[in-house]
């Protein structure tokens, strides 16, 4: 127990070589399953899940949109990361840890930058750990909330620095924060519009807005974010492809919509932030007979970052009321609560002993999360799960081999994006599904369909496949592709797409 005490105030207190020891944890931790989870690829031989796949078939473009309702920003860091190191498993992970540890980075310095302890910090960098969907699926799924939230970390810290160094590199660096943060994905909105807010409502952060120089940020910010605004307004398909997922107006009634709302967003709530919020409350209560000064005069950073969740609490509630939204998923409250940790962290450096004993089991609860992560994260990686976790075991180099028996493949088109996965083994191959834009242009001769045993209807790529003047093979070819692991073989049917000619 000693040891782990030691540990921890170790954490929380020291240094390793140049860094603060929770920063080098952080950046060990990334580099390690950056290395560990591209050699297990190698090795074992498995491809991506669904989310990286995805990733896969738009890092064929560099463009200022890919539909799926994204924005474009994590495509093209992808794209960047793959023209150095190719396009594999290692450029993926690159670019994800790359911005889960920026995220824990930004969120340590913003902390310290207000001049909080070095413990605070710790215990804010350490509480986002506490998120599952930060420290678990944004390791095994998730794609464009790692950029969320990073660039909203990010943004808190150029929020802060511009407030202490008001010079014209800060504006220019806080445009840039802010447009990376729009373009990371588009309900970060809600983040952009509470810290605003909130720095509005603050004099020491209102006198840096009314600044002239403000403007440069505001410019900066829509000069980068103007082609994506305009690839949007000419795509508005694309868009809003996935706008049936918020299931607006679901309930029937305009009494039912609302209760249905409501009730969705509370449990969105709970499932995102209750177990952080539970494990500072259970720190604070082992706490208890420590001692406490009497209450300080709240600080301008604190007041900041409570009153940016509160503002965007109450943009989430305006936004699910006025548009009926009945459906949520957890992660869209991450632009809600990522300041959460900070907030709280920064409460317990001014309770004296009682604050630093919460904080240090802070940290050492996130830490100890983290590290139990690491197994059970290497085996989703090489394994997968169920139903279209499947496809990480699919053995995409014998589906090429299969796809090719008949001749050379330029394009392969597919009704999901499981596809993707092909661009590991052939990174010349087209591969493109429904929701890619401009998907007729997009077509390399020859091109095949390929359809596996899945849920998703083809009737859309079917439309898509006509609308861009080919037609199918009556000639299909039913193929098995092997699993990994031993599974049953999944089936396979390759269709070669012909172009129409003219009447």
């Amino acid at each position: 127990m000693r040891q782990l005490e030691k540990w921890t105030d170790w954490l929380c207190d020291e240094r390793a070589g140049p860094f603060s020891a929770a920063i080098a944890f952080a950046l060990i931790y990334c580099l390690v399953q950056i290395a560990a989870m591209t050699l297990l690829s190698h090795f074992v031989g498995t491809g991506v899940g669904v989310d990286d796949a995805e990733q896969l078939m738009a890092m064929q473009f560099l463009t200022a949109g890919y539909g799926s309702s994204q924005p474009p920003l994590y495509t093209w860091l992808g794209i960047l990361t793959a023209s150095l190191v190719g396009t594999n498993i290692l450029a993926l992970k690159i670019v994800k840890y790359a911005l889960l540890a920026g995220g824990l980075v930004a969120c340590f310095a913003a902390v310290r930058r207000c001049g909080y302890s070095n413990r605070a910090a710790a215990a804010a960098m350490f509480g986002l750990l506490l998120f599952p969907q930060i420290v678990w699926e944004m390791q095994h799924a998730l794609t464009h909330s790692a950029a969320i939230f990073c660039f909203s970390s990010l943004l808190l810290l150029a929020v802060v620095e511009l407030q202490k160094r008001r010079s014209t590199v800060a504006y220019v660096l806080l445009g840039l924060a802010a447009a990376a943060a729009m373009l990371s994905k588009y309900n970060m909105v809600i983040f952009l519009a509470a810290l605003f807010v909130a720095a509005l409502s603050l004099r020491e952060t209102r006198e840096a807005i009314f600044d002239r120089r403000f403007l440069i940020s505001v410019v900066v910010a829509i000069l980068a974010c103007l082609p994506t605004f305009y690839w949007s307004l000419t795509h508005l398909g694309d868009l809003l492809a996935h706008g049936e997922g918020f299931g607006i107006g679901e309930g029937g009634s305009a009494a039912k919509t609302l209760s249905r709302g409501i009730l969705g967003l509370g449990k969105a709530i709970l499932n995102f932030a209750g177990l952080p919020i539970s494990v500072f409350a259970v720190a604070f209560f082992l706490a208890r007979k420590k001692s406490a000064p009497s209450p300080e005069t709240t600080l301008w950073p604190e007041k900041l970052v409570w009153r940016a969740i509160a503002f965007a609490l109450l943009i989430t509630l305006v936004v699910v009321l006025a548009g009926g939204i009945t459906q949520f998923r957890d992660r869209w409250m991450l632009p809600v609560f990522v300041l959460l940790p900070a907030a709280l962290a920064m409460r317990l450096d001014a309770m004296g002993e009682r604050g630093r004993k919460t904080q240090a089991t802070i940290v050492f609860v996130g830490a100890v999360i983290a590290i139990l992560v690491l197994p059970v994260s290497w085996y989703m990686h090489v394994h997968g799960g169920d139903n279209r976790g499947g496809i990480v075991r699919m053995d995409y180099a014998s589906l090429h081999r299969q796809l090719t028996a008949d001749g050379p493949v330029g394009t392969v088109v597919s009704s999901w994006f499981w596809i993707g996965n092909l661009r590991l083994v052939d990174p010349g191959l087209v591969v493109l599904d429904d929701e890619i834009p401009d998907f007729a242009k997009s077509i390399r001769e020859p091109a095949v369909l390929v359809l596996a045993d899945d849920e998703e209807p083809a009737s859309v790529i079917f439309d898509r496949i006509a609308e861009a003047g080919y037609v199918m093979d009556p000639v299909h070819r039913r193929i098995a592709v092997p699993q990994l692991f031993g599974g049953m073989p999944r089936q396979v049917t390759i269709t070669r797409l012909h172009k129409m000619t003219a009447q």
